[in-house]
């Protein structure tokens, strides 16, 4: 299988870590065979923290993947998965994609909650808990089934001091754990891989959301109904060829 991974945050170590991340996953989790393509959001933020940046971030989005995928799909994608937690532009990209595309906080929900009935988001930066609240919510989860926790440091900042951030986080955890979470997941791109550290200080699964994310996209899952869009201005070629 031939899959796109998609950093939609700007910072090229970010993109290197994940593609490094998913292709040791690949193996490690028993997944098909698969030729894993990194890509990185042609601009916005360097590390995706605030509601403008994932605004942002939806357009980037869409133009990288207009780009590496384009209407036709010539590079032969089987799925692409957009590595950035809360996935801005996935609804989107799904109305226009031939191909399934598949997001890291949605993957790892449904994984989750496969396996306990209130589970627990945690990720990296306060201001990703509102948001993240509200992303559950719209999908039809609740405080009640999905709790989200946040530590001070952003992905990025995890990214770059994994070991400095792995006892904030086993924290984080137990005090999730302790409010009733039966599954706690570490979500963002700069928390790839942190998982195995956090774990035996828990004492329920802990789960790397881009794990979850490579299992779906590699799944096999169906490509969503495309829809027709109307043409748009400004835009780059690929993109302005989507549209039209």
């Amino acid at each position: 299988m031939r899959l796109l991974l998609l950093n939609g945050n700007t910072d090229p170590a970010i993109t290197d870590l994940i593609a490094t991340r998913a292709t040791e996953a690949v193996a490690r989790l028993g997944l098909p065979a698969s030729e894993i393509i990194p890509a990185t959001a042609p601009f916005g933020a360097r590390y995706i923290s605030t509601r403008a940046a994932v605004a942002v971030a939806g357009h980037a989005v869409l133009a990288a993947l207009a780009e590496h995928v384009g209407t036709d799909n010539p590079h032969g994608f089987d799925a692409a998965v957009i590595a950035c937690f809360g996935e801005p532009g996935i609804e989107a990209a799904r109305e226009m994609l031939p191909i399934p595309v598949v997001g890291m906080a949605e993957a790892s929900i449904a994984a989750a909650l496969a396996i306990a009935p209130r589970i627990a988001l945690l990720t990296g930066g306060a201001l990703w808990v509102p948001m993240l609240e509200e992303f559950a919510l719209i999908r039809g989860h609740g405080a009640d089934r999905v709790a989200v926790r946040g530590v001070a440091p952003t992905g990025d900042m995890i990214a770059r001091d994994p070991d400095g951030a792995a006892a904030l986080l086993v924290e984080a955890a137990r005090a999730a754990v302790q409010d009733g979470a039966g599954v706690v997941v570490l979500g963002g791109a700069g928390l790839a891989g942190i998982a195995p550290r956090v774990a035996p200080h828990v004492g329920v699964p802990v789960l790397d959301s881009l794990d979850c994310a490579l299992a779906a996209a590699l799944g096999g899952g169906a490509a969503p109904e495309r829809v027709a869009q109307a043409p748009v201005l400004g835009v780059s070629e690929p993109l302005r060829r989507w549209f039209a």
